[in-house]
């Protein structure tokens, strides 16, 4: 099955057709979400993004807004480059820290992050996070967003080891004050490398 690329007007329901398919949709995409969500450490998760994922944040924020074919337009500006394109992997990283000071202080210490974080592939070159383009990484002052956006940009070589059943894939952050990796469940690899052209 080829994974779909892009999100179109055409794709999207209206509201009241929305809401008829709404919790059906949203206990689809929660299974969907939980075999692309992985935690790299004590509190980064990265969640892997796809277009189901993104048609359904879509969808909520028109439902939440109702802002018509304006917001539609730049909805779909926003979210389109957040699906895998066949020759990436996409991750919105949650840096979930609860309290509010801990949250503060944890987040101070972590600017450019997202220039650390990696897929690493059977020990060979990692491929290396490049931050989306528009998104708030890390502000002048040195503190980190709790929410990071970021494009892992593969190879046709790297592309084919990520796909090879068994492959050994780690997703990591190289950061002098976080310094973690998690490797990827066989399920999760295998679900992943649908999102790329082979």
């Amino acid at each position: 099955m080829t994974a779909k690329r892009e999100i179109t007007r055409a794709d999207i329901l209206d509201y009241d057709a929305y809401g008829a398919v709404r919790a059906e949709r949203r206990t689809e995409l929660v299974a969907t979400k939980q075999a692309r969500r992985l935690h790299v450490g004590p509190f980064a998760t990265f969640f892997f993004e796809c277009y189901d994922t993104m048609w359904y944040q879509i969808q909520e924020m028109l439902r939440i807004e109702r802002g018509g074919d304006e917001q539609l337009a730049d909805e779909l500006e926003a979210y389109n480059p957040l699906i895998p394109n066949g020759n990436d992997l996409v991750a919105t990283v949650m840096l979930e820290i609860t309290d509010e000071d801990e949250r503060a202080r944890q987040l101070a210490g972590l600017g450019g992050i997202e220039n650390g974080m990696y897929i690493e592939i059977d020990g060979e070159e990692p491929v290396k996070a490049v931050p989306e383009d528009d998104a708030e990484r890390t502000r002048a002052d040195g503190k980190a967003s709790s929410v990071q956006f970021v494009h892992f940009p593969f190879t046709e070589r790297q592309k084919q080891a990520f796909a090879k059943p068994g492959a050994r894939v780690v997703v990591g952050i190289d950061h002098p004050n976080y310094g973690h990796m998690a490797r990827v469940p066989e399920e999760m690899r295998e679900r992943l490398a649908e999102d790329f052209y082979l």
